[in-house]
C-alpha cells in the first residue's frame, strides 16, 4: 500500500545499504534494497531515518543516501517533445520477467546460488508507481526519470552531484522534507 503523501528526497546507493530499527548500531533490520526511492524523515548525526513509499520506515547512514535533485518535472504546461514511456517501461516488464524466471528456477532447484547470482548479475529494475506518476530507472541511461502516463522525463542521474561537496568532502548535507515542505 502506497502513503499517499509520499514524495521521494532521496534515492539509496546503486548497491544498497543496511538499515537498523533505531539510531543503534546493536539492532539491525532489513537492509534496503538498491535505488529505492526514500523519503528522509529525520536527521539525528549521521542516522538518517526514511520513509519507504508503502511507509515501512527503518534508520540509516544518511551520509550514504543519494539525494533526489529536483522535483519531478510539473504537468499542465506547454508539451515540450520527450521520451515516449512505452519503450522504458517495456524494457523494465523484460527485465523483472528475466528475474522472476531465475526466481522460480531457484524456487524449484533448477538453480542453486552462484548459478542464480550468474543469472541475475547485472540485472536491474526501479519503478514507483503511484496513481497516474510513475518514477522508472533506466539502465541504459542511468537514470530515474518521471512519467505522468504521457511522457517521460529525467528526474535523477547516476552521475547527478546532488549539490556542492561538503568542505571535509563528504556529502552535502541532506534535508528533511515534511509533508508541509522542506
Amino acid at each position: 500500500m502506497t502513503n499517499p503523501g509520499f514524495r521521494p528526497t532521496h534515492v539509496v546507493p546503486q548497491h544498497g545499504m543496511p538499515a537498523w530499527e533505531a539510531p543503534d548500531p546493536g539492532r539491525p533490520t532489513v537492509p534496503l534494497d538498491p535505488l529505492l526511492p526514500v523519503q528522509l524523515a529525520e536527521r539525528r548525526g549521521d542516522w538518517a531515518h526514511v520513509v519507504c513509499s508503502n511507509g515501512w520506515s527503518a534508520w540509516v547512514d544518511g551520509r550514504h543516501l543519494v539525494a533526489v535533485p529536483q522535483d519531478p518535472p510539473a504537468t499542465g504546461g506547454p508539451q515540450a517533445r520527450t521520451a515516449d514511456p512505452r519503450p522504458l517501461l517495456a524494457r523494465t516488464e523484460q527485465n523483472l520477467a528475466r528475474y522472476r524466471a531465475a526466481v522460480e528456477e531457484r524456487a524449484h532447484g533448477g538453480l542453486d546460488g552462484e548459478s542464480f547470482r550468474g543469472r541475475t548479475r547485472g540485472l536491474r529494475v526501479g519503478i514507483v508507481v503511484d496513481g497516474e506518476n510513475v518514477w522508472l530507472y533506466d539502465t541504459e541511461q542511468g537514470r530515474w526519470v518521471f512519467g505522468d502516463g504521457t511522457r517521460v522525463s529525467t528526474y535523477a542521474t547516476d552521475d547527478d552531484q546532488p549539490g556542492a561537496a561538503a568542505p571535509d568532502g563528504g556529502h552535502a548535507p541532506t534535508q528533511v522534507v515534511t509533508p508541509d515542505g522542506p
